[in-house]
């Protein structure tokens, strides 16, 4: 497939309440935004974990997308919160895997910016199809990394739970 040719495929993680609303506004209200994100509901940003982002580009997305609701109005308290700390992470997994920055966005976008939507949309396309589809490094093992990270992720959740839960507290 030739560059000029070239439509990305992006995988969006939308939280239910405020980013996904956001798109189903864009679309009822005829905004127009190019048609190539694969929108997935999620109730909350905070439940996309690093191994997600790594596990869409081993599926052959060519960008991923993470929004959520803006910062002190996640209807889960502080979701969006944990989305904005994981961020870096998941950059520099990218880019140990040498995933360019380009291919990935974490953004905030409520029930009423319809227009916002589209406008992130149709920057991710623009800024991939600049760097073309995305194609597996030789050497890159993201399937090995997708499975550690996704162990991690477990463990620490476990962890936070057990703390959470009163247990393990003299």
């Amino acid at each position: 497939m030739s560059k000029e040719n070239f439509e990305p495929v992006i995988v969006g993680f939308l939280c239910n309440w405020c980013s996904y609303a956001g798109a189903d506004l864009a679309g009822v209200s005829r905004i127009q935004y190019p048609p190539n994100l694969r929108p997935i509901r999620v109730m909350c940003s905070g439940r996309v974990e690093p191994s997600f982002v790594l596990k869409a580009f081993q599926e052959g997305a060519d960008g991923v997308l993470i929004s959520g609701c803006h910062i002190g109005d996640c209807h889960y308290v502080d979701g969006n919160v944990k989305t904005l700390r994981r961020t870096p992470l998941t950059i520099k997994l990218l880019e140990q895997l040498g995933i360019e920055e380009e291919r990935f966005m974490q953004t905030w976008v409520s029930a009423a910016e319809g227009e916002k939507f589209a406008n992130v949309i149709d920057e991710m396309v623009t800024n991939i199809k600049k760097v073309g589809p995305y194609q597996k490094k030789t050497g890159n093992n993201i399937d090995a990394l997708a499975e550690e990270v996704l162990s991690i992720t477990e463990a620490a959740a476990t962890e936070e739970g057990q703390c959470k839960g009163g247990h393990n507290h003299g």
